[in-house]
């Protein structure tokens, strides 16, 4: 990990999260995600959907307080000091700050997030959680409800797709094919956008990828400047 004073800081829901870009040389993002849960405590109350990435593994390091991991419907929980935990592509899983009440007196946890490089365009980057960091915030600061098919947009745009239990047969290309059919091609019908220009820092990575799609194509306007 690299480290500069110019790093990009993302920071949501009121600074309970705050995510620093830092560089890789062997990955395709990596980040320092910091959670206060003193400011996030009706924030982190609901663990997010559990899920998996089709096109590339994730990695996730402790490095303050304890971080819990799900995969395939076993917790771990990480602590400072250990190696990191390499999440396989088409793991299911889902990663959450262990509550207040077990974190020994800790108020900030902290880990190191990062997924592996890939040439595909549906893929984990910093341009994926910019959108789906900002999303969150617009609907808890709005008061709104989250809408499935803007997550499954979304999340499609990242090759990350929403988990269905076990006993589902074939459930990860179900879940795969319906992020594909209902997030990309009916939400691009119906106006939903994997990207949105207020919320992308690379604005023309985000045309870039919105090209390569007929149903999303129609919102790669590159005349949007800041």
């Amino acid at each position: 990990m690299e480290y500069a004073d110019s790093d990009q800081v993302i920071e949501v829901l009121d600074g309970a999260v705050s995510t620093r870009v830092i560089r890789h040389p062997d990955r395709s993002f990596a980040f320092e995600v910091t959670l206060d849960l003193e400011k996030g405590s009706k924030h982190f109350s609901r663990k997010p959907p559990i899920h998996f990435h089709a096109n590339q593994d994730e990695f996730i390091q402790a490095t303050e307080g304890k971080v819990g991991l799900e995969v395939d419907g076993m917790e771990h929980v990480l602590l400072p000091g250990e190696d990191e935990y390499r999440i396989e592509a088409w793991e299911n899983h889902r990663s959450y700050p262990i509550e207040q009440e077990r974190q020994e007196g800790k108020t900030i946890v902290k880990f190191l997030l990062s997924g592996a490089k890939s040439s595909e365009v549906y893929e984990l980057n910093t341009l994926f959680f910019e959108n789906w960091y900002k999303y969150q915030e617009h609907v808890a600061k709005n008061g709104g409800k989250i809408n499935i098919i803007q997550v499954l947009s979304t999340f499609d745009a990242g090759g990350t797709y929403i988990a269905f239990p076990r006993w589902v047969p074939f459930g990860r290309r179900v879940s795969q094919v319906m992020g594909i059919v209902i997030g990309r091609w009916l939400g691009g019908l119906l106006g939903y956008q994997p990207f949105y220009r207020e919320w992308s820092t690379d604005w023309q990575l985000a045309c870039d990828k919105m090209e390569s799609s007929i149903f999303q194509r129609r919102w790669a306007d590159r005349s949007k400047v800041d």
